[in-house]
Protein backbone atom coordinates (compact mmCIF):
# COMPACT_ATOMS: atom_id res chain seq x y z
CA UNK A 1 0.00 0.00 0.00
CA UNK A 2 1.11 3.55 -1.22
CA UNK A 3 1.51 6.45 1.35
CA UNK A 4 1.39 8.89 -1.31
CA UNK A 5 -0.53 11.73 0.56
CA UNK A 6 1.25 11.42 3.48
CA UNK A 7 4.78 11.88 0.73
CA UNK A 8 3.30 14.77 -0.83
CA UNK A 9 2.33 16.83 2.43
CA UNK A 10 5.48 15.86 3.94
CA UNK A 11 7.67 16.66 1.31
CA UNK A 12 5.97 18.77 -1.03
CA UNK A 13 3.82 21.43 0.56
CA UNK A 14 6.61 23.04 2.35
CA UNK A 15 8.17 23.76 -0.86
CA UNK A 16 5.00 25.00 -2.59
CA UNK A 17 4.71 27.32 0.21
CA UNK A 18 8.23 28.28 0.15
CA UNK A 19 7.89 29.16 -3.44
CA UNK A 20 4.36 31.08 -3.01
CA UNK A 21 5.62 33.14 -0.77
CA UNK A 22 8.91 33.98 -2.39
CA UNK A 23 6.56 34.70 -5.52
CA UNK A 24 4.33 36.99 -3.49
CA UNK A 25 7.36 38.50 -1.78
CA UNK A 26 9.86 39.68 -5.19
CA UNK A 27 6.41 40.85 -6.69
CA UNK A 28 5.88 43.11 -3.69
CA UNK A 29 9.06 44.32 -2.70
CA UNK A 30 11.85 42.81 -4.76
CA UNK A 31 14.70 44.46 -3.29
CA UNK A 32 14.20 43.38 0.42
CA UNK A 33 13.91 39.74 -1.48
CA UNK A 34 17.12 39.84 -3.25
CA UNK A 35 18.41 41.49 -0.24
CA UNK A 36 17.56 38.54 1.95
CA UNK A 37 18.45 35.74 -0.96
CA UNK A 38 21.87 37.28 -1.19
CA UNK A 39 22.49 37.86 2.22
CA UNK A 40 26.12 37.15 3.50
CA UNK A 41 26.37 35.09 5.90
CA UNK A 42 30.35 34.66 6.56
CA UNK A 43 33.25 36.59 4.00
CA UNK A 44 36.53 34.96 3.24
CA UNK A 45 34.86 31.44 4.59
CA UNK A 46 36.28 27.92 3.06
CA UNK A 47 33.11 27.60 1.60
CA UNK A 48 30.49 29.41 -0.63
CA UNK A 49 31.07 31.30 -4.05
CA UNK A 50 34.41 31.57 -5.30
CA UNK A 51 35.53 35.39 -5.76
CA UNK A 52 38.84 36.86 -7.16
CA UNK A 53 40.13 39.56 -5.18
CA UNK A 54 42.30 42.76 -6.60
CA UNK A 55 45.65 40.94 -6.14
CA UNK A 56 44.40 37.81 -7.78
CA UNK A 57 43.51 35.96 -4.65
CA UNK A 58 40.56 33.66 -4.64
CA UNK A 59 38.63 33.80 -1.33
CA UNK A 60 34.80 32.37 -0.92
CA UNK A 61 31.44 34.32 0.69
CA UNK A 62 28.60 31.92 2.47
CA UNK A 63 25.47 33.80 1.44
CA UNK A 64 22.20 32.44 1.93
CA UNK A 65 21.76 31.51 -0.77
CA UNK A 66 24.54 28.88 -1.51
CA UNK A 67 23.97 27.62 2.09
CA UNK A 68 20.58 26.31 0.38
CA UNK A 69 21.14 24.92 -2.87
CA UNK A 70 25.06 24.19 -2.65
CA UNK A 71 25.22 22.93 0.76
CA UNK A 72 21.73 21.59 2.42
CA UNK A 73 20.68 20.71 -1.08
CA UNK A 74 22.82 18.07 -1.81
CA UNK A 75 21.18 16.20 1.27
CA UNK A 76 17.47 15.92 -0.95
CA UNK A 77 20.02 15.01 -4.06
CA UNK A 78 21.20 12.08 -1.83
CA UNK A 79 17.79 10.92 -1.00
CA UNK A 80 16.80 10.93 -4.89
CA UNK A 81 20.50 8.97 -5.34
CA UNK A 82 19.59 6.36 -2.49
CA UNK A 83 16.22 5.20 -4.81
CA UNK A 84 18.46 5.54 -7.78
CA UNK A 85 20.51 3.06 -6.51
CA UNK A 86 18.36 1.20 -5.00
CA UNK A 87 16.82 0.40 -8.13
CA UNK A 88 19.31 -0.60 -9.53
CA UNK A 89 21.41 -2.52 -7.72
CA UNK A 90 18.98 -4.70 -5.24
CA UNK A 91 18.08 -7.96 -7.05
CA UNK A 92 14.35 -6.72 -7.47
CA UNK A 93 15.67 -3.26 -8.27
CA UNK A 94 12.84 -1.53 -10.52
CA UNK A 95 15.39 -0.52 -12.98
CA UNK A 96 17.08 -4.04 -13.14
CA UNK A 97 15.88 -6.46 -16.02
CA UNK A 98 13.31 -6.58 -18.85
CA UNK A 99 10.72 -4.83 -17.10
CA UNK A 100 12.71 -1.82 -16.87
CA UNK A 101 13.58 -2.08 -20.57
CA UNK A 102 10.35 0.26 -22.04
CA UNK A 103 10.54 2.79 -19.09
CA UNK A 104 13.94 3.09 -20.19
CA UNK A 105 13.33 3.64 -23.13
CA UNK A 106 10.84 5.96 -22.77
CA UNK A 107 12.72 8.18 -20.64
CA UNK A 108 15.67 8.45 -23.01
CA UNK A 109 12.46 10.05 -25.19
CA UNK A 110 11.48 12.08 -22.13
CA UNK A 111 14.46 13.39 -22.49
CA UNK A 112 15.71 14.02 -25.68
CA UNK A 113 12.21 15.40 -26.91
CA UNK A 114 12.04 18.43 -24.50
CA UNK A 115 15.80 19.08 -25.72
CA UNK A 116 14.81 19.10 -29.60
CA UNK A 117 11.82 21.32 -28.78
CA UNK A 118 13.57 23.73 -26.63
CA UNK A 119 16.77 24.43 -29.05
CA UNK A 120 14.39 23.96 -32.09
CA UNK A 121 12.22 26.57 -31.14
CA UNK A 122 14.90 28.52 -29.85
CA UNK A 123 16.40 28.08 -33.18
CA UNK A 124 13.54 29.20 -35.52
CA UNK A 125 13.15 32.31 -33.08
CA UNK A 126 16.65 33.51 -34.48
CA UNK A 127 20.29 33.50 -33.42
CA UNK A 128 19.95 36.52 -30.77
CA UNK A 129 17.33 34.46 -28.93
CA UNK A 130 19.30 30.68 -29.27
CA UNK A 131 22.49 32.29 -28.18
CA UNK A 132 20.72 34.13 -24.95
CA UNK A 133 19.21 30.84 -23.93
CA UNK A 134 20.83 27.16 -25.07
CA UNK A 135 22.78 26.97 -22.05
CA UNK A 136 19.34 25.91 -20.80
CA UNK A 137 18.82 23.17 -23.04
CA UNK A 138 18.16 20.83 -19.80
CA UNK A 139 15.53 22.18 -17.63
CA UNK A 140 13.08 20.80 -19.47
CA UNK A 141 14.09 17.49 -19.52
CA UNK A 142 12.97 16.81 -15.46
CA UNK A 143 10.28 15.23 -14.17
CA UNK A 144 9.19 16.12 -10.48
CA UNK A 145 8.44 12.88 -9.00
CA UNK A 146 6.07 13.59 -5.87
CA UNK A 147 4.15 15.85 -8.21
CA UNK A 148 4.10 13.68 -11.49
CA UNK A 149 3.13 10.37 -9.37
CA UNK A 150 0.34 12.47 -7.16
CA UNK A 151 -1.06 13.01 -10.66
CA UNK A 152 -0.77 10.16 -12.25
CA UNK A 153 -2.77 8.60 -9.32
CA UNK A 154 -5.37 10.72 -10.02
CA UNK A 155 -5.37 10.30 -13.80
CA UNK A 156 -4.83 6.50 -14.16
CA UNK A 157 -6.02 5.81 -10.53
CA UNK A 158 -3.40 3.86 -7.75
CA UNK A 159 -3.81 0.23 -9.24
CA UNK A 160 -3.13 1.22 -13.09
CA UNK A 161 -0.21 -0.15 -14.42
CA UNK A 162 1.04 3.27 -15.89
CA UNK A 163 1.52 4.34 -12.47
CA UNK A 164 4.17 1.88 -12.06
CA UNK A 165 5.40 3.17 -15.57
CA UNK A 166 5.60 6.50 -14.68
CA UNK A 167 7.15 5.86 -10.83
CA UNK A 168 10.03 3.92 -13.23
CA UNK A 169 10.57 6.57 -15.66
CA UNK A 170 10.12 9.06 -13.13
CA UNK A 171 13.66 7.61 -10.94
CA UNK A 172 15.29 7.01 -14.58
CA UNK A 173 14.77 10.37 -15.00
CA UNK A 174 16.38 11.54 -11.58
CA UNK A 175 19.24 9.48 -12.37
CA UNK A 176 19.76 11.08 -16.13
CA UNK A 177 19.54 14.79 -14.22
CA UNK A 178 21.95 13.48 -12.02
CA UNK A 179 24.45 13.38 -14.78
CA UNK A 180 23.31 16.61 -16.64
CA UNK A 181 23.95 18.21 -13.66
CA UNK A 182 27.49 16.67 -13.22
CA UNK A 183 29.00 16.76 -16.73
CA UNK A 184 27.29 19.95 -18.37
CA UNK A 185 26.78 22.37 -15.47
CA UNK A 186 30.02 22.58 -13.52
CA UNK A 187 29.83 25.76 -10.99
CA UNK A 188 33.16 26.58 -11.40
CA UNK A 189 36.34 26.29 -13.73
CA UNK A 190 37.12 22.34 -13.55
CA UNK A 191 40.23 20.96 -11.12
CA UNK A 192 39.30 17.22 -11.45
CA UNK A 193 42.45 16.28 -9.07
CA UNK A 194 39.96 17.35 -6.12
CA UNK A 195 37.30 14.53 -6.56
CA UNK A 196 40.21 12.25 -5.48
CA UNK A 197 39.35 13.86 -2.32
CA UNK A 198 35.91 12.47 -2.76
CA UNK A 199 37.04 9.21 -4.31
CA UNK A 200 39.46 8.62 -1.49
CA UNK A 201 36.68 9.46 1.05
CA UNK A 202 34.23 6.42 -0.57
CA UNK A 203 36.88 4.01 -0.88
CA UNK A 204 38.10 4.67 2.93
CA UNK A 205 34.64 4.72 4.38
CA UNK A 206 33.50 2.15 2.74
CA UNK A 207 36.32 -0.44 3.16
CA UNK A 208 36.56 0.77 6.94
CA UNK A 209 33.37 0.86 8.38
CA UNK A 210 31.86 -1.41 5.89
CA UNK A 211 33.49 -4.15 3.94
CA UNK A 212 36.04 -5.07 6.74
CA UNK A 213 33.79 -5.20 9.36
CA UNK A 214 31.77 -7.63 6.89
CA UNK A 215 34.69 -9.56 6.12
CA UNK A 216 36.07 -10.18 9.73
CA UNK A 217 32.25 -11.26 10.28
CA UNK A 218 32.24 -14.11 7.38
CA UNK A 219 30.40 -16.88 8.87
CA UNK A 220 29.70 -15.74 11.71
CA UNK A 221 25.69 -15.16 12.21
CA UNK A 222 25.99 -12.85 15.07
CA UNK A 223 27.73 -10.52 13.11
CA UNK A 224 30.20 -9.06 15.98
CA UNK A 225 32.39 -6.90 14.48
CA UNK A 226 29.62 -5.04 11.71
CA UNK A 227 27.28 -4.71 15.13
CA UNK A 228 30.11 -3.26 16.89
CA UNK A 229 31.14 -0.92 14.24
CA UNK A 230 27.49 0.23 13.86
CA UNK A 231 26.80 0.83 17.84
CA UNK A 232 29.83 2.47 18.12
CA UNK A 233 30.45 5.22 15.28
CA UNK A 234 26.88 5.14 13.64
CA UNK A 235 26.45 7.32 10.77
CA UNK A 236 29.41 9.36 11.94
CA UNK A 237 31.91 7.35 9.63
CA UNK A 238 29.53 8.00 6.74
CA UNK A 239 29.03 12.01 7.72
CA UNK A 240 32.35 12.84 8.00
CA UNK A 241 33.12 11.03 4.31
CA UNK A 242 30.11 13.26 2.94
CA UNK A 243 31.82 16.30 4.44
CA UNK A 244 34.96 15.13 2.53
CA UNK A 245 33.30 14.26 -0.82
CA UNK A 246 31.23 17.34 -0.28
CA UNK A 247 34.06 19.98 -0.63
CA UNK A 248 36.16 17.48 -3.03
CA UNK A 249 33.31 18.92 -5.30
CA UNK A 250 33.16 22.30 -4.26
CA UNK A 251 36.59 22.43 -5.00
CA UNK A 252 36.98 20.28 -8.31
CA UNK A 253 33.91 22.82 -10.27
CA UNK A 254 31.65 20.48 -10.23
CA UNK A 255 27.99 21.27 -8.84
CA UNK A 256 28.64 20.75 -4.78
CA UNK A 257 25.50 19.52 -4.44
CA UNK A 258 26.07 16.67 -5.52
CA UNK A 259 28.81 15.72 -3.81
CA UNK A 260 27.39 13.31 -1.20
CA UNK A 261 26.29 10.82 -4.51
CA UNK A 262 29.56 8.74 -4.27
CA UNK A 263 29.32 8.37 -0.51
CA UNK A 264 25.73 6.63 -1.05
CA UNK A 265 26.76 3.58 -2.40
CA UNK A 266 28.70 2.57 0.48
CA UNK A 267 26.70 2.86 3.13
CA UNK A 268 25.45 -0.77 4.37
CA UNK A 269 22.18 -1.34 2.92
CA UNK A 270 19.50 -4.54 3.17
CA UNK A 271 19.05 -6.61 0.47
CA UNK A 272 15.81 -5.38 -0.02
CA UNK A 273 13.77 -2.07 -1.04
CA UNK A 274 9.64 -1.72 -1.03
CA UNK A 275 10.30 1.71 -3.43
CA UNK A 276 10.21 5.34 -2.36
CA UNK A 277 6.23 5.59 -1.47
CA UNK A 278 5.73 2.53 0.51
CA UNK A 279 4.83 2.62 4.01
CA UNK A 280 6.76 -0.87 4.62
CA UNK A 281 9.90 1.41 4.33
CA UNK A 282 9.80 2.55 7.35
CA UNK A 283 10.61 -1.23 8.98
CA UNK A 284 13.71 -1.66 7.39
CA UNK A 285 16.34 -1.01 9.46
CA UNK A 286 19.70 -0.94 7.77
CA UNK A 287 22.18 2.31 7.75
CA UNK A 288 21.11 3.33 4.71
CA UNK A 289 17.46 3.69 5.34
CA UNK A 290 17.49 4.63 8.81
CA UNK A 291 20.23 8.05 7.68
CA UNK A 292 17.20 8.54 5.30
CA UNK A 293 14.41 8.84 7.65
CA UNK A 294 16.74 10.80 10.01
CA UNK A 295 17.25 13.34 7.19
CA UNK A 296 13.46 13.16 7.09
CA UNK A 297 12.46 16.32 8.31
CA UNK A 298 15.59 18.55 7.91
CA UNK A 299 14.71 18.03 3.67
CA UNK A 300 11.36 19.16 4.68
CA UNK A 301 12.93 22.38 5.96
CA UNK A 302 15.76 22.29 3.15
CA UNK A 303 12.42 22.34 0.49
CA UNK A 304 11.08 25.16 2.08
CA UNK A 305 13.94 27.35 2.10
CA UNK A 306 14.85 26.34 -1.55
CA UNK A 307 11.29 27.48 -2.98
CA UNK A 308 11.56 30.80 -1.26
CA UNK A 309 15.50 31.09 -2.48
CA UNK A 310 14.73 30.29 -6.26
CA UNK A 311 10.88 30.84 -6.98
CA UNK A 312 11.11 34.35 -6.98
CA UNK A 313 10.51 35.55 -9.83
CA UNK A 314 8.91 38.75 -10.89
CA UNK A 315 5.58 38.35 -13.39
CA UNK A 316 7.68 41.19 -15.91
CA UNK A 317 10.25 38.44 -16.52
CA UNK A 318 8.37 36.50 -18.23
CA UNK A 319 9.67 36.00 -22.07
CA UNK A 320 11.07 33.70 -24.68
CA UNK A 321 12.83 31.31 -21.74
CA UNK A 322 9.60 30.79 -20.18
CA UNK A 323 8.04 29.30 -23.54
CA UNK A 324 10.96 27.43 -24.33
CA UNK A 325 11.15 25.66 -21.32
CA UNK A 326 7.45 24.82 -21.14
CA UNK A 327 7.46 24.13 -25.17
CA UNK A 328 10.13 21.62 -24.11
CA UNK A 329 8.19 20.19 -21.16
CA UNK A 330 4.36 20.28 -22.37
CA UNK A 331 5.27 19.35 -26.21
CA UNK A 332 8.76 17.50 -26.16
CA UNK A 333 7.85 15.33 -22.93
CA UNK A 334 4.81 13.85 -24.29
CA UNK A 335 6.16 13.76 -27.81
CA UNK A 336 9.44 11.86 -26.52
CA UNK A 337 7.66 9.07 -24.20
CA UNK A 338 5.20 8.47 -26.85
CA UNK A 339 7.21 7.96 -29.56
CA UNK A 340 10.57 6.42 -27.79
CA UNK A 341 7.84 4.19 -25.50
CA UNK A 342 6.49 3.19 -28.81
CA UNK A 343 9.31 2.08 -30.16
CA UNK A 344 10.57 -0.09 -27.10
CA UNK A 345 6.65 -1.54 -27.38
CA UNK A 346 6.47 -2.35 -30.95
CA UNK A 347 9.64 -2.44 -33.07
CA UNK A 348 12.02 -3.20 -30.22
CA UNK A 349 9.48 -6.10 -29.10
CA UNK A 350 9.94 -4.73 -25.52
CA UNK A 351 6.27 -4.42 -25.08
CA UNK A 352 4.22 -2.76 -22.36
CA UNK A 353 2.60 -3.95 -19.29
CA UNK A 354 -0.28 -5.76 -19.21
CA UNK A 355 -3.34 -3.56 -19.29
CA UNK A 356 -1.51 -0.74 -20.45
CA UNK A 357 -2.11 1.27 -24.24
CA UNK A 358 0.01 3.16 -26.71
CA UNK A 359 -2.23 6.12 -26.00
CA UNK A 360 -1.55 5.92 -21.91
CA UNK A 361 2.28 7.03 -23.13
CA UNK A 362 1.50 10.10 -24.03
CA UNK A 363 -0.77 10.85 -20.83
CA UNK A 364 1.49 9.55 -19.39
CA UNK A 365 4.15 11.52 -20.95
CA UNK A 366 2.07 15.10 -20.35
CA UNK A 367 2.38 14.16 -16.57
CA UNK A 368 5.86 13.56 -16.43
CA UNK A 369 5.69 17.01 -17.94
CA UNK A 370 5.79 18.36 -14.54
CA UNK A 371 8.82 19.91 -14.08
CA UNK A 372 9.28 21.93 -10.82
CA UNK A 373 11.75 21.08 -8.19
CA UNK A 374 14.74 19.92 -10.71
CA UNK A 375 14.06 21.81 -13.35
CA UNK A 376 14.02 25.38 -10.81
CA UNK A 377 17.58 23.77 -9.59
CA UNK A 378 18.67 23.38 -13.28
CA UNK A 379 17.59 26.76 -14.12
CA UNK A 380 19.40 28.48 -11.21
CA UNK A 381 22.90 26.78 -12.63
CA UNK A 382 22.28 27.03 -16.10
CA UNK A 383 21.84 30.78 -16.39
CA UNK A 384 23.70 33.96 -14.10
CA UNK A 385 21.11 35.65 -11.93
CA UNK A 386 19.32 38.00 -14.54
CA UNK A 387 16.60 38.12 -16.94
CA UNK A 388 17.20 34.72 -18.67
CA UNK A 389 17.15 33.19 -15.47
CA UNK A 390 14.19 34.42 -14.36
CA UNK A 391 12.45 33.78 -17.29
CA UNK A 392 13.73 30.42 -17.39
CA UNK A 393 12.61 29.83 -13.51
CA UNK A 394 8.75 31.44 -14.48
CA UNK A 395 8.54 28.35 -16.97
CA UNK A 396 9.81 25.92 -14.76
CA UNK A 397 7.42 27.09 -12.13
CA UNK A 398 4.14 27.20 -14.68
CA UNK A 399 5.02 23.49 -15.52
CA UNK A 400 2.40 23.27 -12.22
CA UNK A 401 -0.10 23.60 -15.46
CA UNK A 402 0.68 20.16 -17.34
CA UNK A 403 -1.33 18.59 -14.27
CA UNK A 404 -4.64 19.99 -15.67
CA UNK A 405 -3.39 18.64 -19.21
CA UNK A 406 -2.77 15.54 -18.23
CA UNK A 407 -5.99 15.42 -16.67
CA UNK A 408 -7.89 16.72 -19.75
CA UNK A 409 -5.88 14.31 -21.97
CA UNK A 410 -6.69 11.48 -19.99
CA UNK A 411 -9.82 12.35 -20.50
CA UNK A 412 -10.14 12.37 -24.09
CA UNK A 413 -7.67 8.89 -24.15
CA UNK A 414 -10.31 7.65 -22.38
CA UNK A 415 -8.31 6.39 -19.62
CA UNK A 416 -9.96 3.38 -17.61
CA UNK A 417 -8.61 4.30 -13.58
CA UNK A 418 -7.72 0.97 -11.41
CA UNK A 419 -7.81 1.08 -7.94
CA UNK A 420 -5.46 -0.51 -5.39
CA UNK A 421 -7.51 -4.05 -3.91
Amino acid sequence: MYRVWNFIANYSLLLISGAILALVWVNLAPNSYHDFTEMVLIDNFFIGHAHVDANGHIHRTLTLHYLVNDVLMAMFFAIAAKEVWEAIILDEGSLRGKKAASPLVATLGGMIGPIVVYLGVAAVLGSDVYDAVAKGWAIPTATDIAFSYLVGRIVFGAGHPAVRFLLLLAIADDAGGLLILAIFYPSAALAPSWLLLSVVAAVAVFFLANWLPRRMDRGNQLRPNSTWVRKTFGAWPYIIAGCLSWYGFQESGLHPALGLLPIVPTIPHADRAFGIFAAAEAHLHDLLNVMEHGMKIPVEIVLFFFGLMNAGVEFTSIGAPTWLVLAGLMIGKPAGILLFGWLAAGPMKLGLPQGMRIIDLFVLGCVAAIGFTVSLFIATVAFDGGVVQEAAKMGALFSFFAAVVAIVAGKLAKVEKQHLE
